[in-house]
């Protein structure tokens, strides 16, 4: 029985999506739902429709059947199996679609949440497989009257306002955006990622770069002059998935983008280059002038306290901590009191920024190869 419900100022969320818990990342996002960490959101239903169904049975299963006891009985939240099931909204009430599934999914399940009567969607990366899924998502939404918002953190984190503070101060700086993921550099780890995360480097890790990119630095397929691949620093392999198939994608990657304008920036991405993520500025000189990263020293503490926590759960969930409660708070906000969602990049950019990754993945894939 569903019992969890929104109270005063507060959206009633669905999390489409939940995925294992430690792995998944709709599990980390209800996890701080729960623990009322964004004060305008109510987890109040959870669908989903492979643990539900034939994934209860296999790896992950049985860690997602114990999370769904304990946050029915505990929490009264209610577990779905599809958005059809879900009661209407309650009255008096604005509800919110957390979609964190299978990105192949969204379009599918974007159509499904405006059916259920969702007035706001939060679009988890890069939101469709190609950029006429995503356009018509979202004119889809657009003649529905659905805001989607999408859940571009990096666009709200600490480092990137920083080191594009320290950029604009200093004339003739150059930004370097540096990400980083935990795998193991071994042809099993990266074939099991490159698998999972079929759409590519550019179109998944690197997007969160990207939308940057496409937010602060004027960059879109009709403003780059020249994007180049730095040779030593990258990787291209092609390798075989769990279920035998080949997957050709990038390990890791870094490049420059120049724009017709004249100005530059670059990405560096690397799957097994750690947990630390930052934003590097080099002076007119090139020589590195500041570095702030992800986590810094003052949140370095709160990643201590999540790991004890969450033993054995993705890494990247406690370095990001802040920025994912920022994000949904702003959504959610805007959801439940209209709030303007500062800093939240639209499905406008959204698009913007696939056209992008799929503009340079052949680019630098033919550099490379």
């Amino acid at each position: 029985m569903v019992t969890a419900a929104a109270g005063e100022n507060q959206c009633e969320v669905v999390l489409v999506g939940c995925g294992a818990p430690k792995a998944g990342m709709g599990w980390y996002h209800a996890v701080q739902m729960i623990k009322n960490k964004c004060e305008s959101a109510k987890l109040c239903f959870v669908v989903e429709p492979w643990f539900m169904g034939p994934g209860g049975s296999g790896p992950g299963g049985a860690d997602f059947k114990e999370f769904q006891k304990e946050s029915e009985e505990k929490e009264g939240i209610g577990f779905f199996m599809s958005m059809g099931d879900l009661p209407p909204v309650a009255d008096g009430k604005k509800r919110l679609a957390l979609i964190s599934g299978r990105t192949a999914d969204n379009p599918r399940l974007l159509t499904e949440c405006i059916a259920n009567g969702c007035n706001t969607i939060y679009l988890e990366k890069p939101g469709a497989p190609t950029v006429a899924e995503l356009s018509a998502m979202r004119d889809e939404a657009k003649a529905a009257g659905v805001t989607v918002l999408m859940g571009y953190n990096k666009n709200v984190c600490k480092y990137v306002s920083k080191a594009r503070d320290f950029a604009a101060a200093n004339t003739g700086s150059h930004v370097t955006f540096v990400s980083n993921n935990a795998y193991e550099n071994t042809p099993a780890s990266l074939g099991e990622c490159f698998e999972r995360n079929r759409e590519g480097m550019l179109k998944n890790m690197a997007i969160h770069e990207l939308a940057l990119l496409v937010s602060f630095f004027d960059v879109s397929v009709e403003t780059i002059e020249k994007c180049e691949a730095d040779k030593e620093f990258s990787s291209c392999q092609t390798l075989k998935g769990p279920s035998g198939t080949d997957f050709t994608d990038f390990d890791k990657i870094k490049f420059t983008i120049t724009t017709k304008n004249g100005n530059s920036v670059s990405v560096q991405a690397d799957r097994c280059g750690g947990d630390v993520s930052y934003a590097a500025v080099a002076d007119a000189s090139g020589k590195e002038a500041f570095r702030h990263s992800m986590p810094d020293e003052d949140d370095k503490a709160n990643v201590s306290v999540l790991q004890k926590e969450y033993p054995g759960a993705m890494p990247y969930f406690f370095s990001q901590d802040p920025d994912y409660i920022t994000v949904k708070e702003r959504v959610a906000s805007f959801c439940a009191n209209g709030t303007e969602p500062t800093g939240i990049a639209t499905i406008d950019v959204a698009v913007q920024t696939l056209r992008v990754a799929e503009y340079l993945t052949p680019t630098l894939t033919k550099q490379l190869l």
